[in-house]
């Protein structure tokens, strides 16, 4: 790969990222300024029917609200070039946003368990039903509509935060729709109960959202495996794969954000000069990054040696000694595990066993 090549390749990346990170910023300043709307279309609620349903939706509403304004400062936090304490970037503080966002929601819930048990007790009722259910009727339509636009855009950038951020306000509007359930059924049977009922289903709802993202958020602190990427990385080099790759081996895959950083080990005919060592490397980092997004690949290249011929497919080996006899199949197992050397050691002690 020419050094222009490589330059393009670098700059198209970088002006990609910095579309990305537009985009996220943006998304999180209209989720601001939506929910600050939103919260004050709660409280025109609950000041007219003084309903415990509306009071534990206002009370979500104050985390999202407060969770909103930690994910956008978390984005532009995120945006930050690496630096020499940061080599990898300083994208894992969207896990640190998810999971704070999970921790309030859960105390929303503790909150909203403890005012329902009160109105409980004390056989509370509510009033201006008609003129509740249209106000919540909207908020619920636009926390849908919002919710939908945030996922959209956090799985186009590759935004836990925005993700996180959609999946809570996509919760709060069914909580409000839940609302004015309870507000139509109040309406029709005069059990002023129910609304204290939605409450308490309101808050049950709400944990669960809080348990996930609390969990995403230890998930990626801890480095813990994308699977599903994992496994498309491995599909990916299984289809551009060339007949002079002859292993690969040992590969780790860690997830910063929206960076991906690859590595493994990758074994080539050992008679290879280091020029065509490092165009397949370039090669295989231009395939990996224009698939699967900003970051970093790192190739350790090893060298062949007469013993894996016959499990080498490439027929233009000039020093082949063995003709080609086994397949070894590239699947996400082989390539997260060891290399060929330990892998025909085993396959010839099996047949000698059989």
């Amino acid at each position: 790969m020419s050094n222009n090549h490589k330059h393009d390749l670098h700059s198209a990346f970088q002006i990609n990222n910095e579309k990305a990170i537009k985009e996220k910023k943006f998304a999180a300043i209209v989720s601001v300024i939506v929910g600050l709307l939103v919260f004050a279309g709660k409280l025109w609620a609950l000041y007219l029917t003084d309903s415990t349903a509306v009071l534990s939706d206002v009370a979500e509403s104050v985390v999202h609200i407060v969770a909103t304004i930690i994910a956008l400062f978390s984005i532009y936090y995120a945006a930050k070039p690496a630096d020499k304490n940061h080599p990898y970037g300083h994208g894992n503080i969207e896990y640190f946003s998810a999971g704070f966002e999970g921790l309030l929601i859960i105390i929303a819930a503790i909150a909203i368990f403890k005012e329902a048990t009160v109105d409980l007790i004390s056989g509370k009722t509510f009033q201006n039903i008609d003129d509740g259910m249209i106000i919540i009727l909207v908020i619920a339509v636009v926390n849908l509509i919002l919710g939908k636009y945030l996922i959209q855009k956090g799985k186009k950038t590759n935004s836990l935060i925005l993700i996180a951020d959609g999946e809570h306000i996509l919760t709060d509007s069914y909580t409000t729709g839940g609302v004015l359930f309870g507000f139509i059924l109040v309406k029709f049977t005069g059990l002023f109960i129910i609304d204290i009922i939605i409450a308490y289903l309101v808050g049950i709802n709400i944990i669960f959202t809080g348990y996930k993202l609390i969990r995403e958020s230890i998930r990626g602190l801890m480095l813990e495996i994308d699977t599903e990427l994992q496994d498309n990385i491995v599909r990916h080099f299984q289809k551009i794969k060339k007949e002079d790759w002859i292993d690969i081996h040992q590969m780790r895959l860690m997830k910063s954000a929206d960076k991906v950083f690859l590595d493994f080990h990758l074994i080539l005919p050992y008679y290879y000069t280091l020029k065509q060592a490092h165009e397949i490397d370039d090669f295989i980092s231009e395939e990996m990054l224009k698939n699967f997004g900003s970051g970093d690949v790192y190739i350790h290249n090893d060298y062949c040696n007469y013993q894996m011929c016959a499990f080498c497919k490439f027929n233009d080996c000039s020093e082949r000694k063995t003709d080609f006899q086994h397949d070894v199949e590239w699947n996400t197992e082989k390539l997260i595990g060891e290399n060929l050397k330990k892998y025909i050691e085993k396959f010839n002690a099996k047949n000698e066993i059989n």
